[in-house]
């Protein structure tokens, strides 16, 4: 089993412009955890395939979590974080864009259950 990895400074640095703008919290309160912690336990969920509830307790409660990834999603940011992590690797030469996509048809649907 692989160790698990954070973002580098290197990328928090190209992500932190795009998440300065917006607010850590939804009800005005001010915010327990920051992006860079929110976003690494969103990036281990997205990476592992697990449940919001089996995050680890080393990141911020899945609550947290799932809310601000909704939110970003809803937003348009989290393409933002997707494109500039993409354009990262491809100026680093580890993928060429022009050769990738996403296809969600290979990913599974979950059913809702048919309960009477």
């Amino acid at each position: 089993m692989s160790k698990y990895q954070r973002l580098t400074d290197e990328q928090w640095t190209i992500l932190e412009p795009i998440l300065s703008g917006e607010p850590s919290s939804i009800r005005g309160r001010p915010p327990v955890h920051d992006n860079r912690a929110v976003l690494n336990g969103i990036l281990w969920v997205l990476r592992t395939g697990a449940a919001w509830a089996d995050l680890p307790e080393r990141f911020p409660s899945s609550s947290t979590c799932y809310r601000r990834f909704s939110k970003w999603v809803t937003s348009g940011v989290f393409r933002k974080i997707l494109e500039a992590l993409a354009r990262d690797l491809e100026e680093r030469g580890v993928i060429n864009l022009s050769e990738c996509f996403i296809d969600g048809h290979c990913c599974p649907a979950k059913q809702p259950s048919l309960t009477s």
